[in-house]
């Protein structure tokens, strides 16, 4: 059975990897404090609303929150702000709560520009051209991988441990939070009905990590550049999880835009986020995103993916 995880009680995350790993300010806190497998966001509770036909010239951005979305949307307010100041036009965020949706927009021309997971954007760029446009770096990379992750008090030691237990995806279309895992399957011979006693989707890589620390289920396969930056910002949360496979490397989840948008449009965009670190107001909205800087990367470098869908496609999944 799949069923949706929603995290309730705030992190200590002061800051966001934009497109990467999205994370917002921290939140207060709430009476709330517990993790419930039965609840879904109210995404219009938490996203923007852009008018549904923007002033000419409006630059749409549209972003699936890999945190969750209640903690997202403060880590684009730099870069919003820059790109107005920087363009000289208005910029609208669109957040929804899935990879789908984010693509959906892209291809029913409702957004320009979209920060999207690396294999939403294979997913994209065969259905209906989406285009690969930058990638974030960060701490000198252009990669990340797949932790899997238990309790730090489970005797679970590989992903083969996990027979007949409980797991947490963070998003259908994700890579490191359900392509990876699920191609891992298929390599013993299995598929998440036939492995885990069930399954759940937590709609955000942050909600998953969240539920091992809780040990709400057995293990999750999640982002490794989340898994990283809320240890970091939250030790508590390192103590209570444990690594125990780390899959990869692949491509960078990437920026992507949609194939409509004037090419004259997409070179200004293009060159004030490669400029951002040549003058002092894009390095502070890089060094609040935690980004290094935005680089051009090559479609090669999502090829790895590629094989894993394909190769799951080919047995029927």
């Amino acid at each position: 059975m799949v069923r949706p995880v929603i995290v309730t009680r705030p992190l200590a995350i002061m800051a966001g990897l934009l497109a990467v790993v999205a994370l917002g300010a921290a939140c207060s806190g709430g009476a709330d404090d517990s993790l419930r497998l039965d609840d879904r966001v109210d995404m219009a509770a938490v996203r923007t609303s852009p008018e549904a036909t923007p002033p000419a010239g409006t630059l749409r951005i549209a972003i699936a929150g890999v945190m969750s979305p209640s903690r997202t949307l403060d880590a684009y307010d730099r870069l919003l702000s820059y790109l107005e100041k920087r363009l000289g036009t208005r910029v609208t965020v669109d957040q929804r709560s899935s990879y789908a949706e984010v693509n959906e927009l892209v291809r029913d021309g409702q957004a320009d520009i979209a920060f999207v997971c690396s294999r939403a954007y294979i997913e994209g760029k065969e259905q209906f051209g989406m285009e690969l446009f930058l990638a974030p770096e960060v701490n000198g990379e252009i990669v990340y991988y797949s932790y899997l992750i238990v309790p730090a008090e489970s005797p679970v030691a590989s992903l083969d441990d996990l027979r007949g237990k409980t797991f947490a995806f963070s998003d259908p279309l994700s890579n490191s939070g359900r392509l990876v895992p699920e191609y891992q399957l298929y390599l013993m011979g299995e598929t998440p009905d036939t492995f885990f006693r069930s399954h759940e989707y937590t709609g955000s890589h942050d909600n998953s990590i969240l539920a091992v620390a809780d040990s709400l289920v057995d293990g999750a396969a999640v982002d490794s550049l989340v898994y990283e930056y809320v240890v970091a910002l939250d030790p508590g949360i390192g103590q209570r999880t444990r690594i125990i496979a780390r899959w990869g490397p692949y491509g960078i989840p990437p920026l992507t835009v949609s194939p409509d948008l004037d090419l004259a449009v997409k070179e200004e965009v293009r060159s004030a986020l490669l400029g951002m670190e040549e003058d002092e107001e894009g390095r502070a909205a890089l060094a609040a995103m935690g980004v290094d800087r935005f680089v051009e990367i090559d479609d090669s470098a999502y090829n790895s993916i590629r094989h894993m869908l394909a190769v799951l496609r080919e047995a029927g999944r």
